[in-house]
């Protein structure tokens, strides 16, 4: 199957969010217009910046208006966040396909036409690409983490997958939720999925629904995004909203997989990225209530239990048949600080 691009409209749509990004955001549209064919269109949502960067963005859209890649600038009139954002360019996109880039990140060189190549000759619903981590310094400890090469799927490369029980497995186990990294059809979006409006880890609330909708996917194993690291990320100011958003963000996954049964090994990784996430809202609640957290990591709990595929004691049996000890223990940990509220709660 091969996918065709009508003209005029685009093959491609590269939506960049901008919200005080002034430092960055040419950096981020020029890695886009140096490899782009006249089958791509790109659009800036200024999401009302303070910075300066409203005006780069008219100055970006004015710059190429003539050119034989479209850009286009849109405008908020208030700040509706990222999501918002998000959801705004995804709304006015023409593309075919639609790729979301962060606006403090970039695309590696050969990204845009390695992406058409798959496109025409396979027509995946979903492609999966991996990042390298851009830091301002970047050390040795940084490299032999694997920084310079992150993989966003494990599974199988270069080939369309289309049993859903692999596909959710190897997006669990890579655990990289983040929209940039996914390249979808604008049909797989539809009409109703959309970026929760303001809530954190918008990514983890949307991609794994998009995995479920998406009747194929490829997984290209090479690196097309550089993920910028900068101060003041969401994990290193941590606050109870934060927490909460993070502990809930797989709500009603259950309900929407429904229609496509996954088999135990998926449902396994969908369990653990579960419990992953309730332990890092837990620690995270910890860190910002230092006077007790017990009650807050007991809601964290019951949102865990409805989030997970399988029973906790299921769970836990699964930790201790795969040699994961200091993993269950760690749980058992945290879940027993949630018992903790329903004891003081009857003393």
């Amino acid at each position: 199957m091969s996918a065709t691009f009508p003209s005029p409209a685009p093959w491609l749509s590269v939506l960049i969010p901008v919200f005080n990004v002034k430092d960055y955001l040419r950096e981020c549209v020029d890695s886009v217009v140096s490899q782009a064919d006249a089958g791509v269109e790109i659009l800036l949502v200024d999401d009302c910046s303070t910075d300066g960067s409203g005006e780069l963005v008219r100055a970006i859209a004015a710059e190429h208006a003539a050119g034989p890649v479209r850009v286009r600038g849109l405008f908020h009139e208030k700040n509706l966040g990222l999501s918002g954002a998000r959801n705004t360019m995804l709304q006015a996109a023409h593309g075919e396909y639609v790729w979301f880039v962060d606006s403090d990140d970039y695309l590696m060189p050969g990204a845009i036409p390695r992406l058409r190549e798959v496109v025409q000759a396979h027509a995946p619903a979903l492609v999966l690409c991996d990042f390298f981590m851009l830091r301002e310094h970047t050390k040795l400890k940084h490299r032999l983490r694997g920084e310079m090469h992150r993989r966003t799927f494990f599974g199988p490369e270069r080939q369309l997958v289309s049993d859903h029980s692999l596909l959710m497995r190897g997006l669990f186990e890579a655990g990289q939720m983040h929209s940039w990294s996914k390249i979808a059809r604008r049909s797989v979006w539809g009409e109703e999925l959309r970026f929760p409006v303001g809530r954190y880890f918008e990514d983890m609330a949307t991609t794994p629904w998009l995995a479920l909708q998406a009747e194929n996917a490829w997984y290209e194993p090479a690196v097309w995004v550089a993920y910028r690291q900068r101060a003041g990320s969401i994990l290193s100011t941590p606050n109870v909203t934060k927490a909460e958003h993070l502990a809930h963000a797989l709500a009603n996954l259950r309900d929407a997989a429904q229609g496509r049964p996954l088999d135990d090994a998926a449902n396994f990784a969908w369990a653990h990225f579960a419990a992953r996430n309730f332990i890092g809202a837990s620690r995270m609640a910890d860190k910002a209530l230092p006077d007790g957290c017990e009650k807050t990591v007991a809601m964290f709990r019951q949102a865990f239990e409805e989030a997970s595929p399988i029973p906790l004691r299921e769970l836990d049996r699964a930790y201790k048949s795969r040699g994961w000890f200091v993993r269950a223990m760690r749980l058992r940990y945290w879940l027993r600080r949630a018992e903790l509220a329903g004891t003081r709660a009857t003393a």
